[in-house]
């Protein structure tokens, strides 16, 4: 596809003109997500931050358990009572209202399931010695290892109704049905979901990868922080990056008081749309 970029205003242009789809006193103010450091080349380094509370408006809101599974049941221990919290939350809220979703997915990527891709040259075709298995890219202890977390596990309800599923990549929405849509997206979509509440397992791969498609699907996007966990050393490093790039890192305390004293039920459309992939509403 080509396009005329010539045609591309400046901003000082564009300003010039009538501008339908924005609010032009809003755009006039300053950001208050926005930091830069005065002394330094070009403002740099400078900062942004989600420009949003969950409060600021109704919601309809999904709980993402990513990859909550008994092969990674060692990393999970510590962020266990937190997810059974959100869990118990999302399920009260849930029985109130009909735009509140909760879906599980599993690491299911085998070693020799006939997928080879990106991921399977990332990591290499080494380390996969049983005694001491190290390539992360495959599930070690087959089928019980793919099953959810006992204390955070769905219902046989929930099961039936397809909110669980299995996964073969980093990203929660990278999974399709036999019509080539993702299988998350379009369970979501399906309830008009405008925002994503992810916890789960590994901060840095599968949590920060669903936090950025969820964001270019056009869901707004919460991580909570102390509902995540890794196995490497890069967990602070992974949600400083959400949280200056697509998601609003926020406690489990912060999530169950606004499910419990703010959540409001949206409208469906209200900000985001279920036509095209990045989630733009209809015009």
């Amino acid at each position: 596809m080509t396009q005329d970029d010539s045609k591309i205003p400046t901003l000082k242009e564009a300003l010039q003109q009538p501008c339908k789809f924005r609010d032009m006193t809003l755009a006039m103010e300053p950001m208050p997500n926005y930091s830069c450091t005065p002394d330094g080349p070009n403002g740099t380094p400078i900062a942004f931050w989600a420009s949003w509370e969950l409060a600021d408006r109704p919601r309809r809101i999904a709980l993402l358990l990513d990859d909550c599974q008994e092969e990674y049941r060692d990393y999970a221990e510590g962020i266990l009572p937190n997810m059974v919290t959100l869990v118990d939350t999302f399920r009260t809220a849930r029985a109130r209202s009909d735009r509140v979703c909760i879906v599980w997915s599993a690491w299911s990527r085998r070693f020799d399931d006939g997928i080879s891709n990106a991921m399977d040259r990332w990591y290499g075709p080494r380390g996969l010695r049983p005694e001491n298995p190290e390539n992360a890219a495959y599930v070690f202890t087959g089928a019980p290892g793919l099953e959810p977390l006992t204390e955070i596990a769905p219902t046989q309800d929930e099961v039936a109704e397809g909110w669980f599923y299995h996964g073969k990549h980093l990203d929660m929405f990278w999974t399709f049905d036999e019509d080539g849509a993702s299988y998350l997206d379009k369970m979501l979509k399906a309830h008009d979901i405008d925002t994503i509440v992810i916890v789960g397992l590994w901060t840095d791969e599968c949590v920060l990868s669903t936090a950025y498609a969820g964001n270019s699907r056009g869901y707004d996007v919460v991580v909570v922080g102390d509902a995540v966990a890794t196995a490497t050393a890069n967990q602070q490093t992974a949600l400083t990056v959400a949280n200056s790039t697509v998601a609003k890192v926020l406690s489990t305390g912060d999530v169950v008081h606004y499910m419990q004293k703010d959540f409001v039920t949206g409208q469906p459309g209200a900000v985001k749309g279920t036509r095209f992939p990045d989630g733009r509403r209809e015009r």
